[in-house]
């Protein structure tokens, strides 16, 4: 049995904070808000195999108001959804994602976030960027947006 799921992610720019994104650091890059470290394709792909075994969403598996979230690396809310969807049978087959922002330049670094995340995953992890021609908010430079898609079978 296989089955899909989708994940969303959106997080606006914080310069004062370090930048997470696909699993690795961005030094000289404005950072991402969020309670956790920010980094929107490691939720985004939380929330894509979560919804693929119907086990809910991120903010279920690990909301704000749960202890140890705030400022957590994002890496670490992966490993917690493959701990849920191995719990009920589940494992992925693999995941892609694609980062929606005009920065930062995501090319040069795609091969090793690729690898960073088919390790943690333990699947192949593809990984794409585009910009929206400046259009939106994503355009104007204010944040990031990701879509991932994961397929998972049972084990």
């Amino acid at each position: 049995m296989i089955r899909v799921g989708n994940g969303f992610d959106v997080h606006a720019y914080d310069p004062a904070a370090p930048l997470w994104l696909a699993g690795l650091e961005w030094p000289g890059e404005p950072g991402l808000s969020g309670h956790s470290d920010g980094d929107a394709v490691c939720h985004a792909i939380v929330d894509a195999l979560l919804s693929a075994a119907g086990l809910g969403d991120i903010g279920e598996l690990v909301g704000v108001d749960q202890p140890g979230t705030e400022n957590a690396a994002s890496t670490g809310f992966i490993t917690t959804a493959l701990s849920r969807l191995a719990e009920h049978g589940w494992q992925p087959v693999n995941v892609s994602a694609q980062i929606i922002g005009q920065r930062p330049k995501f090319a040069p670094r795609r091969g090793e976030a690729q690898r960073v995340l088919s390790d943690l995953i333990g699947a192949p992890v593809s990984l794409g960027a585009t910009t929206t021609d400046h259009l939106g908010f994503t355009g104007r430079g204010e944040g990031v947006a990701v879509i991932a898609t994961a397929l998972i079978t049972r084990g």
